[in-house]
């Protein structure tokens, strides 16, 4: 019985340390290493085939260089998408869950999986 009470407590424990809070899109420059969902509308994006390891950049809220958070989507979680993402998502609201690392300067959420952006 104590096993399982410390197993339960540990559950919940590595849960809540996982939860993301849902931000607003203003809100993302404050929030860098935090895990977040955070929802705004894909104004444009580039497919850098040539450039190492392939990545996908969405620019959110305003287009390049004006975005208020970039998505990086690499080449292998790329090939999880059906269609092009930056194609796909292009003019629509979009939800993103991950972590907010700066780059340049500039916030950024870097998919590990298709999943982690969303349409709303």
């Amino acid at each position: 019985m104590q096993l399982l009470t410390v197993f339960l407590f540990f559950v919940a424990l590595t849960g809540t340390a996982y939860a993301q809070q849902t931000i607003s899109l203003e809100e993302v420059s404050k929030h860098i290493g935090d895990s977040v969902k955070v929802c705004g509308v894909v104004r444009g994006g580039r497919f850098l085939e040539q450039a190492k390891n392939s990545p996908t950049l969405l620019n959110i809220g305003a287009a390049f260089p004006n975005q208020q958070l970039t998505v990086v989507i690499w080449g292998d979680v790329r090939k999880q998408f059906e269609q092009a993402p930056e194609e796909l998502f292009k003019d629509k609201e979009v939800c993103i869950v991950g972590k907010v690392e700066l780059y340049k300067e500039k916030p950024q959420i870097v998919l590990k999986r298709k999943e982690q952006l969303l349409l709303k």
